[in-house]
């Protein structure tokens, strides 16, 4: 069968899985209510992003059925299981934060197995280091593309704009199955038919097993990519919200707040709230910035290992001076709002 008849009916059998999650969610009332820091003001269906471990499980089958062994990716499947029940579990009931991190880690030191990272070095101490800085990374960024859920269409347009470039490296490496990224986008696809609407307009939110879930999925691939050229600076992939996350954390710090506490300090929720941006304007503002990033590092920056260290911190650096420039305009609206709820 042509492939691209093949991904036309795993397309249909997603948007069809979406709509009997829907009947399911509304029947077990498995919804988001918004509140004073939510950045949207009706009820909405959570858990629609569990479309995205299920392009996954469907991309496994597709395998078996091609004839094509998949013993190598079982433990990232295993993995990918595991991170999204307890996601999935903690949008439906609240979970211990201990918990919920210790799945974490070990879905993630699965997905290592399957990586292959456990035989990148020569030694085990220089394995041991990689595995470490690895997991850190991995955390990090699979709560920080966590934490960036916040408005209609953003984890839908980010992770487009990750899987692409990634995609678009495969063609010529051949680091990963290219149906695996392919299905990865369908499922992104199918969720935006449902999420990628102005406010108010959703009919479902990601929750924790969507953005989650596809942290683990984009991360899988990255770091498949940065094994096989052995460059690290890959992560440029992942700049636009690295940056976002990691100078929020650190503006949170210095205004002495619990970084467990929800908040609307990103830069983005300054936008669609305080500024009263579309949603979809600002997440597509966020896609377009990643992708020039990214499309620039694949086709314009020269393909050496210090070409891309200057590129990366370049590309940085302009990002966190935009933020910072952005937050000293436009924080103080912040501000006021919080101050109109102590009234």
């Amino acid at each position: 069968m042509n492939m691209w008849i093949t991904y036309g009916i795993i397309a249909v059998i997603l948007i069809i899985a979406e709509l009997v999650y829907f009947r399911i969610a509304e029947k077990c009332n498995i919804i988001d209510k918004p509140n004073e820091r939510s950045s949207h003001s009706t009820i909405v269906l959570r858990g629609g992003g569990v479309i995205f471990s299920l392009s996954m499980v469907v991309w496994a089958i597709l395998m078996v059925v091609q004839g094509n062994a998949i013993p190598q990716c079982l433990p990232f499947l295993c993995g990918l299981v595991l991170i999204c029940g307890i996601s999935f579990w903690d949008d439906v009931k609240s979970l211990p934060d201990s918990l919920r991190m210790a799945v974490q880690i070990i879905s993630i030191l699965l997905m290592f197995w399957s990586m292959g990272l456990y035989t990148a070095a020569d030694s085990w101490l220089w394995t041991a280091v990689i595995v470490v800085v690895a997991l850190f990374f991995c955390v990090g960024a699979t709560n920080f593309i966590n934490f960036m859920d916040g408005i209609n269409g953003i984890t839908a347009a980010y992770s487009f704009a990750m899987l692409l470039p990634i995609l678009l490296m495969n063609r010529g490496l051949g680091f990963i199955e290219e149906s695996y990224l392919i299905v990865a986008i369908l499922g992104v696809i199918v969720f935006s038919i449902f999420n990628f609407r102005p406010k108010g307009k959703a009919k479902c939110f990601a929750g924790d097993v969507g953005s989650i879930g596809i942290a683990f999925i984009i991360l899988f691939a990255l770091g498949r990519l940065m094994l096989a050229t052995k460059d690290v600076t890959y992560i440029v992939f992942f700049l636009v919200y690295g940056i976002d996350g990691s100078l929020t954390i650190f503006h949170r710090i210095m205004l002495h707040e619990n970084l467990g506490q929800a908040h609307r300090k990103h830069a983005y929720q300054l936008m669609a709230n305080e500024l009263g941006m579309s949603h979809v304007v600002v997440s597509l503002l966020y896609m377009a910035i990643q992708l020039v990033v990214s499309l620039g590092f694949i086709y314009l920056c020269p393909n050496t290992i210090l070409a891309h260290w200057i590129y990366l911190v370049a590309a940085g650096i302009v990002l966190a001076g935009a933020y910072v420039v952005f937050m000293k305009k436009y924080y103080h609206l912040h501000e006021e709002y919080l101050a109109s709820l102590k009234k």
